[in-house]
């Protein structure tokens, strides 16, 4: 299931139809090359079968489902009214910035980030602070001091990325009571994308919601989470919000009125199948990403002007190519025929990420390609 390629071309996946017509192998965009659990694709069936597909509620069976799921992996006690649906993290994100504060404050984010985290303050009239992570040796930490010294009598609410998107950092519980001290003490609400939790690599690492902590934390946060990456189904658009503060909920529902799409009954359907039989295939899952991201790690130290720093969580790779001294990397190995996301879209010029989630063969050529660049470059 993981170990061969599988043809996505004719099928109009953005991830390939960038490079439609031309010989560059797509490592960008976070849609992995795998086929989605064949529980998820064995209840499509059986829903399309029905043959109807009306406006859907999401059923309580996928509620609990979802409710047990957050109890067994993460140790969190989550209430049914709690949950807000949603037809992606995206959306919830830029809901945030609406719900919170006012036109002209802040919101605050840790660069380099997923670029809808920079996006999403503008979106809502708001003003985008940003916090720059720093890396303290094999490893990306947020500069809370920093994060301090640059809040203002505005700053309302701060992004959050954990797994961390794109160094692939799972932050410890030391630096979210950190980050939830900051917060407490300039009250600011935390919004928490954890889009990746179910894609922990390194087992010496366990993924901690923050709203989890503590309930004082929980009361000035959002979690927004989907079983879209996990499970690989990113274009059935499904996720959910977690926000255990009755009154931010209701904000957070007010400002969505009016724009924000139902959730499809085909998301529905494969989010319940996800949760409720996709065990086995994500644990196959997750030992076939622990490969490729040794094997990856492994050619990239060994590519002169390349570093990486070892990834914890997600299918992707966070790679400085600075030491290259080319003036754009994105270019420079998508003209050797490999398609990376660039740096300067995460907000900082000179690295790239690498999508590492993909059949070996893939893998090995993309590899293949980048060892050519640089050594026809030297």
């Amino acid at each position: 299931m993981f170990e061969t390629p599988i043809d996505r071309r004719g099928t109009a996946a953005s991830k390939w139809e960038r490079y439609a017509g031309r010989d560059v192998l797509p490592f960008w965009v976070a849609d992995m090359e795998f086929p989605s659990p064949p529980a998820v694709i064995e209840a499509l069936k059986a829903r399309v079968e029905h043959g109807i597909f009306g406006y859907t509620n999401v059923p309580d069976t996928l509620r609990e489902q979802i409710i047990e799921h957050l109890a067994r992996d993460y140790g969190w006690a989550v209430q049914p009214d709690w949950l807000l649906w949603l037809p992606g993290v995206v959306p919830g994100l830029n809901v945030a910035g609406r719900a919170i504060g006012e036109p002209g404050d802040g919101v605050i984010t840790a660069v380099p980030i997923y670029f809808p985290f920079l996006s999403a303050p503008g979106n809502a009239d708001r003003q985008c602070q940003r916090m720059e992570l720093v890396r303290r040796g094999q490893r990306w930490e947020m500069d809370l001091d920093g994060l301090e010294a640059g809040l203002d009598a505005r700053s309302r609410l701060f992004l959050l990325c954990n797994p961390q998107n794109p160094t692939g950092r799972v932050y410890t519980r030391e630096e979210l009571l950190a980050l939830a001290a900051v917060a407490e003490r300039h009250d600011l609400i935390i919004c928490s994308d954890e889009i990746h939790a179910g894609l922990v690599l390194d087992e010496s690492c366990r993924h901690l919601p923050i709203a989890s902590l503590a309930p004082e934390i929980a009361r000035r946060s959002i979690t927004l989470m989907a079983p879209t990456k996990t499970y690989n189904m990113p274009g059935l658009g499904f996720g959910f919000a977690v926000i255990p503060d009755p009154d931010l909920r209701a904000r957070f529902r007010a400002s969505a009125s009016g724009f924000m799409a139902h959730v499809g009954p085909l998301a529905i359907t494969a989010a319940e199948a996800a949760y409720r039989h996709g065990a086995a295939w994500r644990e196959a899952l997750l030992l076939r990403l622990r490969e490729n991201r040794d094997r990856l790690q492994e050619a990239v130290a060994a590519m002169p002007g390349l570093t990486m720093t070892p990834v914890e969580a997600t299918c992707l790779a966070w790679i400085d190519a600075r030491g290259l001294e080319v003036e754009d990397p994105h270019r420079f190995f998508e003209d050797a025929g490999v398609g990376l996301s660039p740096g300067a879209q995460f907000g900082s010029p000179g690295f790239v990420r690498f999508n590492f989630g993909c059949a070996p063969p893939m893998l090995e050529e993309g590899i293949r390609r980048m060892q050519n660049a640089i050594e026809s470059r030297r």
